[in-house]
């Protein structure tokens, strides 16, 4: 087993938000203790529904906003307090692949610019060295030589989101953030995009953090998935025991919304109710307020993650749910 390229412990993010003129500030926690690590090669995807803190845990990897508590590890280098003589070392390791593709490259400049960039920035090379690295780059995510002199709006979706990645690859990350990066592709572009992804992995050892709300690409690219909700991991763990068998309600009701995602037949279930606002977050278990099966214990007592049937599940009552689909 490698050791992991990041690693976080407990990590959290509140922020402070203002109330009025006489009022206290509120807390919006909007990562309330997540922990995980990513291996060499390995895809974790974090997954739950729009507001559940995939992209503020996203921008803590990417050094671009500092966790309130909690460990964050790159290469086993502290990034929440680095060494001053490796900052620069840690933002080079870790790259972000936006949603966007268009409105992530400047429509100014040229492609062979954009990719020449980051190089320009943190590397000694000279400009022909840079050339020959951003052609060598395009012709690794598939873009023909002579789009190397072409502005972004000339490319389809799928070519920007091309652009976008060899962009994120021209400093040789060891990880990749990749934050929702093919929900504006059409579904056949869709499967180029991860296919590749898939490929420049293996080749190059990439680790990758895939934020998405979409199971069927997670079920395609990912190793292990990282349910959240509310800002907590619900369940945690291989991706194979999650899709076959779900043991949180959270992770269950995702399952179900997408009708043969496993291969299995599920009964769908509608969850009732809104989620409910960070700034004023259940006691309990903060699935609690939309849970079908909560019981008074839940609403008072906030079940902490456990190892069960090979992952981790916050939910008092998984054994349960273990016992029914093993039955």
């Amino acid at each position: 087993m490698s050791a992991p390229i990041v690693e976080a412990k407990g990590l959290k993010r509140v922020y402070e938000v203002k109330r009025g003129l006489f009022k206290e500030p509120g807390r919006l926690q909007a990562v309330g203790g997540v922990s995980f690590s990513v291996e060499p090669g390995k895809t974790l995807a974090v997954v739950g529904e729009s507001g559940c803190g995939k992209s503020t845990l996203a921008r803590m990897v990417t050094l671009i906003e500092k966790p309130t508590e909690g460990s964050l590890t790159l290469d086993g280098v502290d990034a929440v307090n680095p060494p001053s003589n490796r900052k620069t070392d840690l933002r080079r390791m870790v790259q972000l692949v936006f949603q966007n593709p268009y409105g992530s490259l400047n429509p100014r400049k040229k492609v062979g610019t954009i990719l020449e960039e980051p190089l320009a920035i943190n590397t000694d090379l000279s400009s022909s060295e840079r050339t020959e690295r951003a052609r060598a780059m395009m012709a690794k995510v598939g873009l023909r030589p002579e789009y190397y002199n072409r502005y972004p709006h000339m490319f389809s979706g799928g070519q920007r989101q091309r652009i976008a990645i060899a962009r994120a690859l021209m400093l040789s990350p060891k990880l990749v953030v990749a934050d929702e990066p093919v929900s504006a592709l059409d579904v056949s572009i869709q499967a180029q995009v991860l296919n590749l992804l898939q490929d420049l992995q293996s080749e190059m050892g990439l680790a990758y953090l895939f934020i998405s709300h979409d199971l069927g690409v997670v079920r395609h690219i990912a190793h292990d998935v990282l349910v959240m909700y509310l800002g907590h991991a619900v369940e945690q763990g291989p991706k194979e025991r999650i899709y076959a068998r779900p043991l949180h309600p959270y992770t269950q009701a995702l399952l179900s919304s997408t009708p043969g995602i496993s291969g299995v037949k599920r009964k769908r279930i509608v969850l009732k109710g809104e989620l409910p606002s960070p700034l004023n977050p259940p006691k309990g278990c903060v699935f609690s307020t939309r849970c079908p099966y909560v019981t008074e214990r839940c609403k008072v007592e906030r079940p902490q993650p456990r190892l069960l049937d090979g992952r981790y599940v916050a939910c008092h009552y998984a054994e349960n749910f273990l016992k029914e689909t093993a039955a």
